[in-house]
């Protein structure tokens, strides 16, 4: 079990990573040579080239909420698969009303045990649902939005995330 709970533990880093846009703990994530899958449109085979697109892809968002739930974990020796549901809203008000866009989907993910610890190798990320506003996620022009909110990728910047400290 303490071999599960290293991986579970592993995929919920995957959901703090995103919504703190701590892209560095890709590296802690996924091994150099990853394979993401996240649809027709969105595919990657190297860990630097998808830290660098989802950082620039995320910050149009004013925050985001990914939650990972209902693992399901198979270790056979050296490798792993997780079938993971995932949940996430994208907040960006500058978009309109509503200035969410929520969806469902999984991860179906084959790790491998590296000196780092487990990380993931390969990644099928599918959408199943979605609601809210589109564009949400399509870059607006000479939009300007000002509003206090709290973000978990600025309250981790400021050190008022215990989870992270030490990370």
């Amino acid at each position: 079990m303490a071999t599960r709970e290293d991986i579970v533990e592993l995929l919920n880093l995957y959901a703090f990573a995103m919504d703190t846009r701590r892209w560095d703990l890709f590296d802690r994530i996924f091994t150099p040579g990853v394979e993401a899958d996240y649809g027709p449109t969105s595919s990657w085979t190297d860990r630097e080239r998808f830290k660098a697109d989802f950082g620039s892809f995320h910050e149009l968002f004013d925050a985001t909420q990914h939650v990972m739930t209902n693992h399901l974990v198979r270790v056979e020796g050296e490798r792993a698969f997780a079938h993971t549901y995932g949940s996430w809203r994208l907040i960006r008000y500058a978009a309109g009303d509503p200035p969410v866009w929520d969806g469902t989907g999984y991860y179906d993910d084959r790790l491998v045990r590296t000196s780092e610890g487990w990380q993931i190798e390969k990644r099928e990320c599918r959408v199943v649902f979605w609601t809210g506003n589109p564009a949400v996620q399509t870059p607006l022009k000479d939009m300007v939005f000002q509003l206090d909110l709290v973000a978990p990728h600025e309250e981790e910047r400021a050190g008022r995330l215990a989870f992270a400290q030490g990370l």
